[in-house]
Order: C-alpha cells, then sequence, then structure tokens
C-alpha cells in the first residue's frame, strides 16, 4: 500500500528499530536519560539554541512552548489557518488562557501590515499580546515555507512590543532543505521552536522544544504538568538520533515526488491545484468533476492500492515521505491518470 494521508503514516525502518537495543537508558525525568540528554544537546546545537526538551510530539511541543511564554487574558497571534488555531483542540484557550487572534497573510505568512497594526500593549481596556507563533512549513496553505528573512521581520515588530515568538515548526527541516539554508537560520529569530520527529523525519514518536536554557527549564516545568514526563525516554531519543542522522538530506526526494504529482495532476480534467504552492511535501488539490468526488476519487485509488483522505467533497491532501519511491511515485501517477484520464 501506499499511504498519502501523512508523512505520519512512516513506519520505523529495521535500522532504525536496532538502535534502540543499543541505547544506554536511564530516568529522563529526573535527567539521568544519557540517550535523551545527547538528543537534546544535538538538538539545542543543531538548531542554534541553549537548551531543548524532549515531549511527545508537536501538539505538546506547541502548548508547553506558548504556556511558558503566555498569561491568562494575553492574546496569541498567529495566521487564521495556523494549525494551533485549527487542530490542537483548543489548548492555547483551555489550558493556558490565551485569547486568539487570527491575522491573515499570503501563503502562510503573516501580514506585516495587519501584524503591526494588532500587537498591542495592553491598557485598561484591551489585552496585552503575550506571544506571536508562525507555522513553518505551513500545513494548511499547502506545504508553503517562510523564510528567514520573513521570520526576522515578523520578531522585529512583536519585539517592539516586548512579545516572544513561537515557531510551530513540526516540518521545519523541509522548510530548510526546500530553501537550501541551515535549519539554525530559520529557527535563530524564534524565542522557541517544535519540531516533530514523528513527521517526515521518520521516527514513530516524539518532537523537541528548542529554546534558551531559562525558557527550557519553564517549558520542562510543563512537560510535568501536562504528564509528558517520561522515564527511559531513550528508546524514543535513539530512533530520533537515528532520524536526524539518515533522514534529513533524504526530504528533497520527498519534495520531488509532490512536485510530480502536482505536474500530473495538473494535466488532468476537473482538477485544480496552484503548483505555486506545493513547496515542500504536500499536494492540495479540488475534484471539480461530475462524475467523481473527492471521496470518490479517494475510494477508486484505493483499488490501485493507494490510500488517500477527502478533506470535504472537494478537497484533498496527499503527503509523500520516505516510505515513497521513485517507483511508488510513478504508480501514483499512472493511477490518477487511469482514474481521471
Amino acid at each position: 500500500m501506499i499511504d498519502l494521508r501523512s508523512d505520519t503514516k512512516t513506519l520505523p525502518t529495521p535500522e532504525m528499530l536496532a538502535t534502540v537495543t543499543q541505547a544506554p537508558l536511564g530516568d529522563d525525568v529526573a535527567g539521568e536519560d544519557p540517550t535523551v540528554n545527547a538528543l537534546e544537546a544535538h538538538c539545542a546545537q543543531l538548531l542554534g539554541k541553549q537548551a531543548a526538551v524532549l515531549v511527545t510530539g508537536g501538539t505538546m511541543g506547541n502548548l508547553a512552548s506558548i504556556y511558558s511564554q503566555i498569561r491568562p487574558g494575553e492574546e496569541l497571534i498567529c495566521h487564521r489557518q495556523a494549525h494551533i488555531y485549527h487542530y490542537e483542540r483548543g489548548g492555547m484557550s483551555a489550558v493556558c488562557g490565551a485569547l486568539v487572534r487570527p491575522i491573515g497573510g499570503e501563503k502562510g505568512a503573516l501580514d506585516l501590515d495587519e501584524l503591526a497594526d494588532t500587537l498591542a500593549e495592553g491598557d485598561l481596556h484591551r489585552q496585552r499580546t503575550g506571544l506571536v507563533c508562525l507555522e513553518n512549513t505551513h500545513n494548511n496553505c499547502g506545504g508553503t515555507v517562510l523564510s528567514a528573512e520573513h521570520t526576522a521581520q515578523v520578531a522585529a515588530i512583536a519585539r517592539e512590543y516586548g512579545v516572544g515568538v513561537h515557531i510551530d515548526g513540526a516540518r521545519i527541516f523541509n522548510a530548510a532543505v526546500a530553501l537550501g539554508v541551515d535549519v539554525a537560520s530559520l529557527a535563530d529569530p524564534a524565542d522557541s521552536v517544535t519540531f516533530c520527529f514523528s513527521k517526515s523525519l521518520g521516527a514513530p514518536v516524539g518532537a523537541m522544544i528548542v529554546g534558551s536554557e531559562e525558557l527550557m527549564k519553564k517549558v520542562r516545568e510543563a512537560r510535568k504538568l501536562f504528564g509528558g514526563g517520561m522515564r527511559q525516554a531513550g528508546v524514543i531519543a535513539a530512533m530520533a538520533l537515528y532520524s536526524l542522522e539518515h533522514n534529513i538530506s533524504r526530504l528533497a526526494d520527498d519534495h520531488r515526488h509532490a512536485t510530480e504529482i502536482a505536474r500530473t495532476l495538473a494535466e488532468l480534467r476537473g482538477i485544480e491545484v496552484d503548483l505555486a504552492t506545493v513547496e515542500s511535501n504536500m499536494v492540495y488539490f479540488s475534484v471539480l468533476r461530475d462524475d467523481i468526488n473527492a471521496p470518490g476519487l479517494c475510494e477508486r485509488l484505493g483499488e490501485y492500492g493507494i490510500k488517500a483522505g477527502a478533506r470535504n467533497d472537494h478537497l484533498i491532501r496527499f503527503v509523500t515521505h520516505l516510505d515513497i519511491d521513485d517507483a511508488g511515485c510513478a504508480r501514483v501517477c499512472d493511477a490518477l491518470r487511469a482514474v481521471l484520464g
């Protein structure tokens, strides 16, 4: 089966699993797991930050980061299509007490003029802005990439109001590879960055938060509060380390496959796809035909051994990943032509 529903569907390779049996372990809550400690130190260095904290997943990473930087009643500014706004169960409001103010912007980048107009120091009537959140790559906008320049511009505007910046960087390594830059350059302007091992990097579980030593101390306390403290977490960390060592450079293959699939879709009748948004490993497209809708197309693709999921009657997202090689990409394109040609 070729599974295009998400890059979270990847399975660990035998080589990745083998690292678990060799990993030295300890109690991570007490800071005694050497494999976790090595992973956190490596991630902090990789993203150019002082410290890092391993968490169970990206949602906890974003939540702990927000909780550690905002006070109840303060505003959190994010893109109106942000993952934290749509798909994380409202944790930033329910747990952190933040008032969310979504704003616009093209391809997931915040509109800088609207951001400047929205930031507030707070007064007797108006709540203070507590945090600005970015997303890189930007899921709902098609896996689009934010440049280091844009992040720096956002951070500069936020700093004028003494406001911090958090990046939901679940797929930030995809962004770095797509732009051909060091990932640290994308993280540099932000106070905190979360990224996932369990998406494009291909590990089965885990995410990392990076930032200053002072902020990561607060994040570690938040992780404990949320029940995210893990004991012999080196079994997770070992596979995460493997993913960083082996699966970053190959992300370019995923991007190439997504582009090939998008170009195939663009040639087919009744399919609408914006090739300009296919910047990483995602393809969003609309099925605008009388003879088949999005759920129907997914059902037909299943007959060709391809799993896909419809967002509604018209919209589908494909996500490429390390379990889809060149031959698998060709199979997807051939199946699309067979069903929609």
